[in-house]
């Protein structure tokens, strides 16, 4: 492994810019973003937004083979006088061979509360399906080209269908074994196809909303993770997507996530995640904060 010192440009690449990275977190009611970088395969509850997932941390000419594959799941139950039902589980898999590697990632996260204490009703609250996969080629000296796809479905967002096209290039500025820091560069192609329920809602609000919209964004991601030993491991991301077309639309997305290994299969994650839209759907706020605490197990 490698360490590069941070160039005086690192800053202006990131703010400059504007594919991890949809629901990573469970509840997010605005679009995410493509930012979610590692921590969403060590316990956070997103794992598409909008192409979420980043290069992956070992991207040194020096790494070896590696394939992988992770589960994590949490959950809530509560009966009585307060009821509540709240799952979610994810799963992710990475393959790297020599140069070129593959990843795919899948998560689902679902609850629902009784409305009132004597009701027999439960009621949704958050319900969203999303799935992503990405492909890397290392080119050495640093540099790795990216190309990632996503999916999500997310009923409180107001979409029935969230696709995102995101390619780029990754450049690491620290790249050792137990340290590393990088930015991402690129494009992201949104398209949405809205819930009827949305659309019609903001019609009757007197907003002209589409049943399906493209947009057309550039993107910025700071990368930071760091072992800070044999049992700990931290980690965090930030993203910045800017409309191209329409500068109205921008998003800001922070993730931050802390690993403790219990043993050499099993770890806990707690992760946070903020996401902010500058122009969500009608109804929808524009600021939604995450915190999940997940048990991890390392199948491969």
């Amino acid at each position: 492994m490698k360490s590069r010192s941070t160039p005086s440009l690192l800053c202006a690449l990131v703010v400059g810019t504007g594919t991890l990275l949809g629901s990573h977190p469970a509840g997010a009611q605005v679009a995410d973003g493509l930012a979610t970088q590692q921590n969403a395969s060590e316990g956070t509850t997103d794992v598409a937004p909008e192409g979420f997932q980043t290069v992956e941390v070992d991207a040194a000419e020096e790494t070896t083979d590696t394939t992988e594959l992770k589960l994590s799941a949490g959950g809530l139950f509560a009966s009585g006088n307060s009821r509540l039902v709240a799952m979610t589980g994810s799963g992710r898999f990475r393959a790297r061979r020599a140069a070129n590697q593959l990843s795919a990632a899948a998560a689902a996260n679902y609850s629902s509360t009784a409305v009132a204490p004597q009701s027999d009703t439960m009621t949704a609250t958050v319900r969203n399906f999303q799935g992503m996969t990405r492909y890397d080629r290392f080119l050495g000296e640093g540099f790795a080209v990216f190309v990632s796809m996503s999916a999500r479905n997310d009923r409180f967002q107001g979409l029935d269908l969230r696709l995102n096209l995101d390619p780029g290039l990754a450049y690491y500025f620290i790249d050792i074994e137990k340290h590393q820091l990088w930015v991402e560069l690129g494009y992201d192609l949104q398209y949405d196809v809205r819930r009827p329920q949305a659309v019609r809602r903001a019609r009757a609000e007197g907003a002209e909303l589409d049943w399906a919209e493209m947009r057309h964004s550039g993107r910025g991601f700071l990368g930071y993770e760091n072992n800070l030993n044999e049992a700990v491991t931290f980690n965090t991301g930030l993203e910045y997507l800017q409309g191209l077309a329409e500068t109205k639309y921008w998003r800001l997305n922070w993730d931050v996530g802390l690993t403790s290994n219990i043993s050499s299969r099993f770890s806990v994650a707690t992760t946070f995640s903020l996401r902010y839209d500058h122009a969500p759907l009608p109804g929808i706020k524009k600021t939604d904060t995450a915190t999940a605490i997940n048990l991890v197990y390392n199948l491969i």
